[in-house]
């Protein structure tokens, strides 16, 4: 059992995540227009927090991630809830093919920072939207390593903004724009510190 499996059952039980992810559904609304005409993947879902706080704006959202306790969690929210355009996926792109279906839109919240390799993520993501989607990553900005108390899988301790935006053009994204969607407030060694979660937005050209 990994990390997240252990963490699936009380997940929701941290008020900061919940609201790390309304205030990004809410930065998502501001950066791009959704519909419910647009069909969308949530990679790296966790329990939903992100895609529940999305539901009503969108169509078919495709919510997929790498751990089965955290698709466990979901799959009873979305039973207790009866939210119908939600479909559970366990998938790890790093390793699998990519699926037939296409996307209008592509968001993810903290994931990114668990992939090794970022530019082929990009690529894949870019390779699974339709021309004209969006792809919407929220993530750390670079910081030094206190994020995280104990290890957590991740491969990065953050991103510098214009690097990423560099990969992402080079994934062949283009209008790609940052702003600052949450500051995540918590205690470390060194006392509490703050750090900013960005919101990128990117866009498959037509």
């Amino acid at each position: 059992m990994n990390f997240f499996d252990e963490r699936a059952k009380d997940w929701d039980a941290d008020p900061q995540k919940v609201e790390r992810a309304r205030m990004t559904a809410d930065a998502i609304r501001k950066a791009i227009p959704l519909s419910r005409n647009m069909s969308a993947l949530e990679y790296g879902c966790g329990t939903g927090l992100l895609s529940f706080a999305l539901q009503a704006d969108l169509g078919e959202i495709t919510l997929a991630d790498t751990s089965t306790g955290m698709l466990a969690a979901l799959a009873e929210k979305i039973r207790a809830s009866g939210v119908e355009n939600f479909r559970p996926l366990r998938l790890d792109l790093t390793v699998a093919p990519l699926p037939a279906q296409r996307f209008d839109l592509i968001y993810s919240l903290m994931t990114l920072h668990h992939i090794p390799n970022t530019a082929d993520i990009l690529q894949k993501f870019h390779a699974l939207l339709k021309p004209g989607g969006f792809l919407l990553a929220a993530d750390l900005d670079k910081e030094d390593g206190t994020f995280h108390a104990k290890p957590s899988g991740e491969a990065h301790l953050g991103f510098e903004r214009g690097a990423l935006k560099t990969k992402a053009a080079a994934s062949g994204f283009e209008n790609i724009q940052f702003t600052t969607a949450y500051i995540i407030r918590k205690e470390t060694d060194a006392g509490e510190k703050s750090f900013p979660v960005f919101l990128m937005s990117a866009q498959k050209n037509r």
